[in-house]
């Protein structure tokens, strides 16, 4: 049954192959830095696809001048799609500067999303223990409660290991981040879950703090790192309800298609939050438990927030071409 039908099957399956052979002849000829955005991502959903259509050409030994054809077109896409390219600090500085605020922008349901469930759950743990101050007891390490109780700031030790410890505080909040990122392949279960977990802790934190009369303490300390490091959690969790979403609702693709293209945007998503934690982490490290002045660490962290918002929501130019608009 299915050789007879052959002909109506390579007949709709021709014009792939024909628009997969022209994306490569224009990378060929004008280099693939030439393409669109769209023309990349139409090529790598195509190689998908003709990758899928070989497999069954293969079946038909009548159709091998076919497969043979299709082979050398999934050659040639393989070494465009897969082949390393080198990364400059000038193609960095562009990806962040004009590519990084669209992507942001393309996603910004998702991180309204990651934002409201964090808020969510930082108001549920500040209800909770502020009704119920025990309950922080069950939330936070009694070494902790315990320098609260001499209202003392636990943070006052990294001024002294502040290289050392600015090192392990990058490290811990890069893992945060991509674990909540990476949360996503679960359906987005644990991203959910982790979210849940940093707005109560921040929640517990912050009415425990104030039920000690450290509320300024804290939120000076936090204030600088804080206007960088929180935003990233909240990109990362984007990123992960991003992959999250592919996965439950392809919206008309195969699945293992939905869950490549989410899964790059959450990539590209997640990849801004690298220079924030950096930053962040050396704030945390050396200025935010510094003895500076309250009034200049809450100057700086709004000041730092003021530039992010500014990055991320700043007009770019949309690069329209044929394929974009199409």
């Amino acid at each position: 049954m299915a050789y007879i039908l052959s002909n109506q099957w390579l007949a709709k399956r021709r014009p792939y192959w024909d628009r997969l052979q022209a994306l490569l002849g224009q990378a060929d000829s004008a280099g693939l830095g030439r393409l669109s955005r769209a023309e990349l991502q139409e090529m790598a959903l195509l190689y998908r696809q003709v990758a899928a259509d070989l497999s069954v050409l293969r079946q038909d030994a009548t159709a091998r001048t076919y497969a043979a054809h299709v082979n050398q077109l999934l050659a040639r896409a393989h070494h465009i799609i897969y082949a390393g390219r080198k990364t400059s600090i000038a193609g960095l500085f562009r990806f962040l500067r004009d590519e990084y605020p669209r992507i942001f922008r393309r996603n910004l349901r998702y991180v309204a999303a990651s934002l409201l469930i964090t808020l969510a759950c930082g108001v549920l743990g500040m209800i909770l223990t502020s009704t119920r101050p025990d309950f922080m007891r069950h939330y936070l390490h009694p070494a902790m409660i315990a320098t609260m109780e001499r209202h003392q700031m636990w943070t006052q030790s990294i001024v002294s290991v502040a290289p050392m410890e600015t090192s392990h505080i990058m490290t811990n909040n890069l893992s945060v981040c991509f674990a909540t990122f990476a949360g996503g392949i679960t359906f987005g279960v644990y991203t959910l879950f982790l979210l849940f977990v940093n707005g109560m802790e921040l929640g517990v934190v912050g009415a425990a703090c104030h039920h000690y009369g450290m509320s300024l303490s804290l939120w000076s300390f936090v204030a600088a790192h804080g206007s960088l490091e929180l935003p990233s959690v909240i990109l990362a969790g984007a990123a992960g309800l991003r992959i999250g979403h592919s996965m439950l609702f392809p919206s008309g693709y195969r699945w293992k298609d939905s869950l490549a293209g989410g899964g790059i945007e959450a990539t590209r998503l997640v990849s801004g939050t690298i220079p924030l934690l950096v930053i962040a982490g050396c704030l945390e490290g050396f200025f935010s438990p510094s003895h500076a002045p309250v009034w200049l660490k809450f100057t700086v962290g709004a000041a730092l927030f003021t530039l992010l918002n500014l990055w991320l929501f700043r007009p770019a130019r949309e690069r329209q071409t044929a394929g974009e608009t199409q």
